[in-house]
This record gives structure tokens, C-alpha cells and sequence, in this order.
């Protein structure tokens, strides 16, 4: 399992937008990435789940990645957040 946090930087937050670049991104890994934030927990393939959160701009998530290829899925998250200016 590997994890990392992350603070959002876009300036309307975790939004429908980038919530589902994101959750695009993510669900074409066959990993599991699991989101944590104020101690919910949720499917980070799941966009109504990640929109729940209802994470705003400059509050902290975790990233959780389990599985065969974490390493290169945690990888490829990270990049796309900074790189989506999320």
C-alpha cells in the first residue's frame, strides 16, 4: 500500500471538473485508490462519492493505492494533480 497527501490548489476546490479528470484518470488503473478527508473515506473511482467529500481549495486529502501496480498508479496521480492544477 502507498499513500501521499495532497492540498488542493484549484480555486473553486474538488469540483465536478477536475473531480472527474480525476476519477477518469484513475479508474482506468485496476488498483484501489481510496480518498480520505476530515476521516471519510471513499472510492476515488467513484465521482459522487469523491464530490461528497466536498473538499475545498487549500484543505488536505490522502491518497491511498493498493494493489499490483500502486507504485506506478501513485505515480501517475500525483502527476496529474500537479500537472490539472488540482
Amino acid at each position: 500500500m502507498k499513500e501521499f497527501n495532497y492540498t488542493i490548489n484549484n480555486a473553486m476546490g474538488l469540483h465536478a471538473r477536475p473531480a472527474g479528470l480525476m476519477v477518469k484518470i484513475i479508474a482506468s488503473h485496476t488498483d484501489s485508490v481510496k480518498i480520505e478527508f476530515k476521516g471519510k473515506v471513499v472510492d476515488a473511482k467513484r465521482l459522487y462519492q469523491v464530490l461528497s467529500l466536498g473538499v475545498k481549495t487549500n484543505e488536505e486529502i490522502k491518497v491511498t493505492v493498493d494493489g499490483e501496480t500502486e507504485e506506478e498508479t501513485i505515480n501517475e496521480i500525483r502527476r496529474m494533480f500537479e500537472t490539472e492544477n488540482l
